[in-house]
């Protein structure tokens, strides 16, 4: 399986190894790899070569409360129906519902 970069990395998983296995300072790794020194330090610092997710630890709807998450995601498993038909169940007692926060809600 091929290492997927996003469009602006700047080190590979061989790059983060040899960052970390190696002895030099950060100063001349950074010149070396052609990365800054803050990169270097952040691989030396780490267990791992992989990237960390990004963004929220806890993901959550903006718009619905944990109680309307709680509600929507036991109805559309206890019912399972389609997205749509849950989207018009759901709609007459939570308004502001819509069809992309249910979605986000189901796929996880």
């Amino acid at each position: 399986m091929g290492q997927i970069l996003y469009g602006r990395a700047t080190t590979t998983y061989a790059t983060r190894a040899a960052i970390q296995r190696s002895t030099a300072s950060a100063s001349q790794l950074a010149r070396q790899y052609g990365i800054n020194v803050k990169t270097v330090l952040k691989w030396r610092h780490r267990a791992q070569v992989e990237d960390r997710p990004m963004g929220p630890k806890q993901p959550r709807s903006t718009s619905l409360s944990r109680e309307e998450e709680a509600a929507c995601l036991i109805f559309r498993r206890h019912t399972q129906l389609p997205l749509d038909d849950c989207l018009y169940a759901l709609q007459d007692s939570i308004p502001h519902l819509r069809r992309s926060s249910l979605h986000r809600l189901c796929a996880h």
